[in-house]
């Protein structure tokens, strides 16, 4: 994996891909913060506190979503459509995930595999896709 100056340009780049952009972070296999945040200016929705269990169940979540690769192929990104924000989880090298989050205006359709193109050096790939 990168090292943590080239994650901070990665997820810095990630927030201002589009305004509706909230947050970027990459979170390591054991569900601790390791680069990025909030966009300037924006107040995060959750506590501190629930920013941790959310961190840890996600990368629980993401491990064992590997499970199914055989049947299904390779999970590229998640995403869940929400009240208040859309939140999208991107696998990448070494069970790191980025965890991005933006306004429910967003056109998650593009920003979603915008943010596959720059993420591709940081992905292991078993398909070649990336």
């Amino acid at each position: 994996m990168a090292n943590v100056e080239e994650l901070e340009k990665l997820c810095q780049k990630i927030t201002s891909l589009d305004p509706a952009m909230r947050s970027a972070r990459i979170i390591n296999s054991r569900g601790h913060l390791v680069a990025g945040g909030m966009k300037t200016g924006l107040m995060a929705l959750e506590s501190q506190k629930q920013d941790e269990m959310m961190f840890m169940e996600l990368a629980l979540r993401v491990r064992m979503r590997h499970e199914f690769d055989k049947e299904f192929g390779e999970v590229h990104f998640s995403m869940s459509y929400r009240d208040k924000v859309i939140v999208m989880s991107y696998p990448l090298a070494n069970d790191d995930v980025l965890l991005v989050s933006s306004e429910k205006e967003a056109d998650f359709g593009k920003i979603a595999f915008k943010i596959l193109k720059l993420i591709a050096p940081h992905k292991k790939s078993v398909s070649g896709i990336f």
